[in-house]
């Protein structure tokens, strides 16, 4: 089987960087299904219905691509959800919201595919995670908390599933252009609130990078990249150069050091 003709299975593929993704492995002959709610009809996938915090919906969308496949080569797992807000007042339903998506759902659809990779003793899991995972961001910490959960699950994973021929790569976008405004759990701005000028600040400054931030054509292409290389990286970091390099900082200065240079990229009292 060529690379190109391998199975490829993508959540969040409808918009955003799954689009992006989806358009150019379909370009380069990839068999491409988007895993997701609403039924779409796209030139670059076959939708098949998925729904991340429903178990059953996932068993069943991995049970009908195997039925027509009989494989599945590589499983990205790019579906996800924003959310903002401080952590005293944000709503316990939407942090377990979050972690619904971003984690546990990915973390199911990973234990149904693995059964499917470990007959052909191959395959490739690319988890989407995040930059923000490596930090600990002011009003956005059940984000990055979500997101750095998907990096330490890849690194462990990585290493139980190396043994049945199955690569795991974490890959850590920055900013990009996407609509990721409209669908975030978002902690409504309150004038009340002790955090409310922080708060407001912060949130126009996320939406600000968001606008100024890569093409998502990029990481299609990048994605495109990893998967032709015979032994790929655990981990990607993708993202304009100082996102890039905010864990290689973090890790050289000191704790207190750091957290004071993230207050005043965010202009936050010290």
């Amino acid at each position: 089987m060529s690379q190109t003709s391998k199975v490829v299975l993508l959540t969040g593929a409808s918009g955003g960087l799954g689009s992006a993704i989806a358009k150019h492995l379909n370009s380069k002959g990839f068999i491409v299904y988007g895993l997701g709610r609403k039924p779409v009809k796209s030139p670059y996938y076959n939708w098949v219905y998925m729904d991340l915090v429903q178990p059953e919906s996932i068993d069943n969308a991995i049970k009908e691509i195997v039925k027509k496949e009989k494989r599945i080569d590589i499983l990205i797992n790019n579906a996800g959800i924003g959310v903002t807000g401080s952590l005293e007042e944000m709503k316990m339903n939407d942090v377990r919201k979050a972690f619904e998506v971003n984690f546990f759902g990915t973390l199911f659809l990973i234990q149904k595919v693995l059964p499917v990779m470990r007959q052909t003793q191959t395959g490739t899991i690319i988890n989407i995670s995040s930059i923000a995972g490596y930090t600990g961001l002011p009003f956005r910490g059940i984000y990055s908390a979500t997101k750095s959960a998907v990096m330490r699950m890849s690194e462990a994973l990585s290493s139980e599933v190396k043994q049945f021929g199955i690569k795991v790569i974490d890959v850590a976008p920055g900013d990009f252009k996407t609509k990721i405004a409209e669908s975030r759990l978002y902690t409504p701005l309150n004038p009340q609130s002790p955090y409310y000028e922080d708060y407001k600040r912060v949130l126009k400054m996320i939406d600000e990078e968001v606008d100024k931030g890569l093409e998502p054509e990029i990481l299609g292409h990048k994605i495109f990249k990893i998967l032709a290389k015979k032994q790929p990286k655990l981990r990607y970091n993708i993202g304009l150069i100082l996102q890039k390099m905010t864990p290689v900082i973090q890790c050289v200065l000191p704790g207190r050091l750091f957290e004071n240079l993230i207050l005043k990229h965010y202009k936050m009292k010290r």
